[in-house]
């Protein structure tokens, strides 16, 4: 019963703090807009420039940060149970790395076309193709995920296999985008690497309704799996036992958890260390049950990145500074703090 009244109680307050942190980045930007000029844009009944700073900027922004932060922080989750390692999460497969190539391969050579606009911006503007960078970034993601899952399959698929696949493969995506940096124009390059930076104001309605149908659909089968997941915590051996198939259930876990992150990145960049967080905190409050800790790992994502976003806005003296910076300023200390903790175990 205690229990049941701490989950309960912990669900309460972050479904309220999700909500009025909802508020606030809607009532903060640079245009200075006061709470009452923002309600009303809102309800529509407020200038046209103030309507469209609303509408058409701010609330993309934060039903972006709603959908990516729990998407990134539930596909961190479902890594750490699947791999069976506190310290993985959404990067743990490279996915971050072959998205990042995906999009400078799109910026450098196809999307932009800078390898025959050379220096000029103006060209730029008028041959770059947002749509095409995500999709491309999106592609060779998607492509990372199958070559590791298809060679842990060939070899062994266990744990250790796929981290150790995830790091090689992330590696190599990161010397193909430092080749092609290299022979990139500066205008192109600057470009990539701006791209880069993980950054909320480049959502629009239609990049929310894709991020929230494909983290919307992870987020159904992880429900239903959630026994399995459980099944899975008490080891490989117990797990079968009960009439789980184990190598099926991680690749599942694995190739839908990284989906997620492909499409999130390929739309807003690099945002990090979300997925190491959010999960940490709530296992560490309430332990692992996946039937609170999805729910729960959803809506802390949502949170920090809302927390992250409006205190990006806040430091950029007029300008948003990238979110992932943010995250990574926070997450960074908390990473080492988990090396720390288990340095007894």
């Amino acid at each position: 019963m205690i229990q049941k009244a701490k989950e309960r109680t912990v669900l309460t307050v972050l479904l309220l703090s999700v909500i009025c942190m909802s508020f606030v980045c809607l009532m903060i930007g640079s245009s200075h807009m006061t709470v009452r000029e923002c309600i009303a844009a809102l309800r529509g009944t407020g200038s046209a420039s103030q309507i469209r700073i609303l509408r058409s900027i701010r609330l993309p922004r934060v039903l972006a940060a709603l959908i990516a932060g729990a998407g990134l922080s539930v596909s961190g989750l479902l890594m750490q149970t699947a791999l069976d390692n506190p310290m993985a999460s959404p990067s743990t497969l490279g996915v971050s790395n072959a998205a990042v190539f995906g999009a400078n391969l799109s910026i450098i050579a196809f999307a932009g076309g800078y390898l025959s606009t050379g220096h000029n911006v103006q060209n730029y503007a008028t041959g770059a193709s947002p749509y095409a960078t995500s999709l491309l970034a999106f592609a060779f993601a998607a492509l990372s995920i199958l070559l590791i899952l298809g060679l842990c399959r060939l070899k062994s698929f266990s744990p250790s296999v796929v981290v150790l696949s995830g790091i090689a493969m992330g590696s190599v995506w990161t010397a193909a985008t430092t080749l092609l940096q290299f022979y990139a124009t500066d205008v192109g390059l600057s470009a990539a690497v701006i791209w880069s930076f993980g950054d909320l104001g480049r959502a629009t309605y239609k990049t929310d309704a894709i991020m929230l149908a494909v983290t919307g659909l992870g987020l159904l089968v992880f429900t239903r799996l959630r026994w399995q997941c459980n099944a899975l915590l008490s080891g490989d051996a117990t797990a079968r036992s009960m009439g789980v198939s184990v190598d099926r259930l991680r690749f599942l876990c694995l190739l839908l958890s990284s989906l997620i992150t492909a499409v999130i990145v390929s739309f807003l960049g690099i945002i990090g260390f979300v997925g190491i967080i959010c999960p940490h905190l709530v296992k560490k409050l309430l332990g692992e049950d996946h039937r609170i800790t999805l729910p729960l790992s959803a809506l802390s994502g949502s949170l920090l990145l809302l927390l992250s976003d409006t205190l990006s806005r806040s430091m950029g003296n007029g300008s948003a500074l990238p979110v992932g910076a943010v995250t990574s300023l926070l997450g960074a200390p908390f990473f080492v703090g988990i090396l720390l903790g288990r340095k007894g175990e």
